[in-house]
């Protein structure tokens, strides 16, 4: 069953609850249109426009466009070569399905009328140009999909009501201060796969946002943006072009669980860089250039899963994962990678991981020149 109709039957047969952020475990987000459950994840603050168990019962209009599906409030118009948004849509529709078309621009009475849209899919357009009023009557909505498309700029004017956007694989280089002004509901933002370098950030562009969950992934990132919500418990900066870790730049983000920073060119870790980051649980720098495990991983109490495959590393000491002394680490480790990395394992001392749950939680080997 895809995920989209997952969703629709969410709609359909329960009441939706207060957005609440999830986990993002495989570190290779879709475009799915649901989120993994983590019990570690905080929620956001209720907000408006989530549709209630009254709102949810059949509806017996007669407004469906022409070659779409249309039930329980949800209107499915996927994949039929549209080249702009269609007419006759029931203003009582609560998620709009308009992904795989050939749409290229959103006009400003598109979607009038739809006051009560709570999840917008567009995913795979070719959309390169939205009015500046496109998005106001969707009082409502917290959850749009617009990837895969050709902006070039994030849209103005967005719903105050959103909780979460996946703007990723777009064209976009330029975050402006004040384009997410007034979004305090905004949860969850997904905008890799655009060519944005660290000067494309803006000073200010995050400000007001209380984000829990961002990534920033296969862009052109040569280092970690400093200027980033500090309310962010995830952070994915993968598959970019990052060479260093410096002292401060984790100094803003110590509310950080998951830290994802595989693929990239990361030579050196300062020292105490990670000693900012006291609740994270799970760290992924798989895929870079380190030559040595990070200093400081023996802080880090709540620390579970590390993933250092696929790097330089030839020598594992006995501290480098497990604080000394007994009872000083609040959570084992339940995962430790160092496969295909040119370590000597034979060599490598068992009480190195006195700290790990198990020995299935190790990995090793399978290193090849």
């Amino acid at each position: 069953m895809s995920p989209l109709w997952l969703l629709i039957l969410m709609l359909a047969l329960s009441q939706a609850l207060p957005f609440e952020q999830k986990g993002f475990w495989d570190f290779t987000l879709d475009d799915g249109l649901l989120m993994m459950n983590d019990e570690e994840a905080s929620g956001s603050d209720t907000t408006s426009g989530v549709p209630d168990l009254d709102s949810l019962t059949p509806t017996f209009s007669a407004m469906c466009p022409f070659g779409c599906h249309c039930h329980l409030r949800v209107v499915q118009c996927s994949d039929l070569g549209m080249k702009t948004v269609p007419k006759e849509i029931s203003p009582d529709t609560t998620l709009l399905d308009l992904q795989n078309n050939d749409i290229s621009e959103l006009h400003k009475d598109d979607f009038k009328g739809l006051q009560h849209l709570y999840a917008l899919v567009l995913v795979n357009n070719k959309i390169s140009k939205i009015h500046e009023k496109a998005f106001s009557p969707l009082r409502k909505l917290q959850k749009l999909y617009i990837s895969k498309n050709h902006l070039v700029e994030i849209p103005p004017n967005l719903p105050s009501s959103l909780v979460e956007l996946r703007i990723h694989d777009n064209r976009i280089r330029k975050v402006p201060k004040g384009v997410f002004s007034g979004l305090r509901n905004m949860n969850c933002i997904e905008m890799g796969g655009n060519p944005l370098e660290n000067s494309g950030f803006e000073p200010g562009a995050f400000d007001g946002l209380k984000l829990n969950y961002l990534r920033i992934s296969e862009a052109k990132l040569t280092g970690i943006p400093k200027d980033l919500p500090e309310t962010l418990n995830e952070l994915h900066l993968d598959h970019n072009k990052i060479q260093a870790i410096e002292l401060e730049d984790l100094l803003r983000y110590s509310k950080l669980y998951r830290l994802g920073l595989g693929h990239n060119q990361i030579r050196m870790i300062e020292n105490g860089s990670l000693s900012f980051l006291p609740t994270l649980r799970e760290l992924h720098l798989d895929n870079n250039k380190l030559s040595r495990v990070p200093a400081g991983l023996p802080d880090l109490r709540l620390l579970q899963v590390v993933y250092l495959h696929s790097n330089n590393i030839t020598k594992v000491g006995i501290n480098d994962f497990c604080p000394m002394g007994f009872g000083v680490k609040r959570a084992y480790y339940n995962g430790i990678s160092l496969f295909n990395n040119p370590v000597p394992y034979w060599e490598v001392q068992p009480a190195t991981f006195r700290c790990v749950t198990d020995r299935l939680a190790i990995q090793f080997g399978n290193y090849k020149k």
